[in-house]
């Protein structure tokens, strides 16, 4: 099987990908972040009544119509207590921003706009406008009004006017659940003692945060080892937990020792495609086991990262419901570039973002894939596409962004 270009990769896995039709009821607390599976409607109204958006004094029109009208202060209007009495002509309420108008006003007088006389009196000092600074009943919206939709993403702004439409809950879809099973006799978990031969296990924690952060529910199935036995038992294990998607880490090649792909090939997977023309990452394995969709990720630290950016990142979000996140971004060349071979070639580099606001990028000079402290000091990956000629500093490029950069 000749190497897939990363393009034609993305685009076969997530043209298989069937976004989640589970619901569930989640708080709102719970639900940012989280797709509507449902309209919401406003269960009142809001506001619920007319009522003052500033300080001042509520009043008529007419009795504030000549510039230093005097009006006598009866009563206070504040938020939470309206105003319970009566006012005739010539006479004002004090109100507060957010409170009640009183049944008389048709204008706010801002408190600015009015010079405090003795006697609880005040005069005008503005012509102020009928009608000025008053917020309607039904302003915001109305009972029964569809303000949310269906597969809106539940960020602050949603997820206030949801509760100021009197709803404590709300339906979501649920998140994919993503199962990962890390292999290889050589690894332990972080905190054990590696005998011989053997290295701590890392990948799995790196490539569930990008699946976590992504929309994904992710289920550690722990490690097995070079076992087919083991190996098929975790598979198993792993189809019973109603999984949408199986993430192996390691042991996808055509070594001696690289079982995932027989094992699960014995176990009913459908083989879509493997190895990919990209560096890192080639031995990419990407296939389907029932409803199941199967990705596996190479073993090399840093390929599996670079893999899990992306494909694994855009896959979760099409399960999710979630729009696609674009970490492409046009940058520049701040030192010279060699020419690249005919696979696309992702650069751990260093990236910062001048005054200009123009990205630019200093590829590290070490890029082996097991070394993970290059891609922690990473802001981004240079993208080289295949057989691009040398750059000279200055030039334009693409980059994958991982972090925000900081300002030179």
């Amino acid at each position: 099987m000749s190497l897939l270009p990363v393009a034609d990769a993305l685009d076969r896995l997530l043209s298989a990908a069937k976004p989640t039709q589970r619901t569930e009821m989640v708080s709102l607390h719970d639900a940012e972040g989280r797709v509507l599976a449902q309209d919401v409607a406003a269960r009142l109204t809001q506001p619920p009544f007319d009522n003052s958006a500033m300080d001042g004094y509520a009043v008529r029109h007419a009795d504030i119509a000549a510039l230093g009208s005097i009006l006598k202060v009866v009563g206070t209007s504040a938020a939470g207590h309206a105003f319970q009495g009566t006012a005739g002509p010539g006479e004002a309420v004090r109100i507060f921003t957010g409170a009640p108008l009183p049944a008389f006003a048709d204008t706010v007088l801002l408190q600015e706009d009015a010079e405090k006389l003795d006697g609880d009196r005040i005069r005008t000092t503005f012509l102020t406008p009928k009608g000025r600074h008053i917020r309607p009943r039904g302003q915001d919206f109305t009972e029964g009004e569809l303000v949310l939709m269906a597969g809106d993403v539940l960020d602050a702004g949603r997820l206030t006017v949801a509760a100021a439409m009197n709803h404590a809950q709300l339906t979501v879809y649920a998140r994919p659940r993503i199962a990962v099973l890390a292999t290889g006799d050589e690894l332990v978990a972080p905190g054990a003692s590696p005998g011989d031969s053997q290295i701590i296990a890392s990948n799995t924690y790196g490539v569930s945060a990008i699946g976590r952060a992504s929309g994904a529910e992710i289920i550690d199935l722990g490690i097995v080892g070079d076992d087919k036995q083991a190996i098929l038992e975790a598979v198993q294990k792993a189809l019973t937990l109603d999984i949408d998607v199986l993430v192996t880490l390691g042991g996808a090649s055509v070594g001696d020792f690289d079982l995932v792909q027989p094992v699960l090939g014995e176990a009913g997977m459908e083989l879509d495609f493997w190895r990919i023309a990209m560096r890192p990452g080639k031995p990419l394995m990407v296939g389907r086991l029932g409803h199941v969709q199967i990705v596996g990720l190479p073993g090399n630290p840093v390929s599996s990262l670079v893999c899990a950016l992306l494909f694994l990142e855009p896959l979760v979000r099409r399960l999710a419901r979630l729009p696609a996140k674009d970490r492409r971004h046009k940058a520049i060349a701040a030192v010279p570039i060699k020419e690249n071979d005919h696979r696309q070639d992702y650069v751990r580099s260093h990236i910062t973002r001048g005054s200009d606001g123009n990205l630019r990028v200093t590829p590290f000079g070490k890029q082996d894939s097991s070394m993970m402290k290059i891609f922690a000091a990473s802001e981004g990956l240079l993208i080289r596409p295949p057989n691009a000629p040398a750059m000279e500093a200055g030039a334009a490029c693409e980059v994958l962004l991982v972090r925000e950069p900081p300002r030179s």
